[in-house]
């Protein structure tokens, strides 16, 4: 497993990406500002459509964090070689409309440094293979 963070820092605050090489799939965890959570997860697969799981706040609304998720896949995306799985969680108490624009802005510049690494990434060439246990096991 590889693992690598990033960060920027802008308007005030900073967004940090924590990004795990699992084999051939990707975890990346997304926070940031002054609450960092999970406010959602976002999967996507080579053959598996995009899943959004949006979790409620303490108010009771649905988090947000997706739209940053989906500003890393348009960078990243091309480079996935498995399955990609992003938490986002990223909450600046009293956000300014000019720390909204930020958080845009420091979200591309990751998804770019991601891709980056993801160009020289070392995904495994060996698929996984399975023996007589898989099919006794299902059936």
């Amino acid at each position: 497993m590889s693992k690598k963070v990033f960060e920027v820092t802008q308007a005030g605050y900073t967004i940090q990406a924590d990004v795990s090489l699992i084999g051939k799939d990707l975890l990346i965890t997304l926070t940031g500002g002054d609450n960092p959570h999970i406010g959602t997860i976002t999967c996507l697969g080579k053959e598996v459509a995009q899943e959004i799981t949006r979790f409620p706040s303490h108010h009771g609304r649905l988090h947000k964090d997706d739209v940053l998720s989906d500003c890393l896949l348009k960078h990243i995306t091309p480079y996935l070689a498995g399955t990609c799985v992003i938490t986002a969680g990223v909450h600046v108490n009293g956000i300014s409309k000019e720390q909204i624009k930020a958080s845009f802005e420091m979200t591309e510049i990751l998804g770019k440094k991601i891709a980056r690494w993801l160009k020289n990434a070392d995904f495994p060439t060996e698929e996984p293979r399975y023996d007589h246990y898989h099919k006794t096991y299902n059936g």
